[in-house]
């Protein structure tokens, strides 16, 4: 029995080694994208300030990464949340979106700040910045809502 304890640990630990020398791809650019949001249209500083801050790690080109994410396998599950994260919203290619897409996700952006669904608890957990006042979350609603309404009206107008 303890002979079959102790292989057992050691393995697991041989695994878990092997492991750290897997080191998934970092979804990190130096630049803005003249496709991003904040420069495909006129954001308010306030407004990007908390995008950047609650947003941008999981649904951009650019996630800031902590220490913990050096470790498997936290780097592996960070790699794949922030794939699915930008495969639901990429703020860093919205400006690529057709009008339909655009709108539904801002609609959804809305929403699911208003539901308390983003962000997600399970990383305003380790960052707690990224927590929303009811005042961040007020504007990002109404910025949302109020660039959905924009960009329904250039749509419109460009169709003439």
């Amino acid at each position: 029995m303890k002979k079959a304890l102790k292989f057992t640990g050691i393995s697991l630990a041989a695994v878990l080694l092997l492991l750290q020398l897997y080191r998934p791809a970092r979804n990190q650019s130096s630049e803005t994208l003249p496709t991003d949001i904040v420069m495909a249209y006129s954001v308010p500083q306030n407004v990007a300030t908390v995008l950047h801050k609650a947003c941008y790690d999981c649904h951009s080109n650019n996630t800031h990464y902590p220490w913990y994410a050096n470790v498997q396998p936290v780097a592996l599950w960070l790699a794949n949340h922030v794939q699915e994260g930008k495969e639901e919203l990429n703020f860093s290619e919205f400006g690529t979106f057709k009008t339909k897409r655009k709108l539904r996700k801002l609609q959804e952006i809305a929403e699911q700040i208003e539901e308390g669904e983003m962000p997600l608890s399970s990383y305003t957990i380790m960052h707690k910045e990224a927590v929303l006042t009811a005042e961040e979350k007020q504007l990002l609603i109404t910025w949302a809502k109020g660039l959905s309404q924009r960009i329904t009206i250039e749509s419109a107008t460009a169709g003439r």
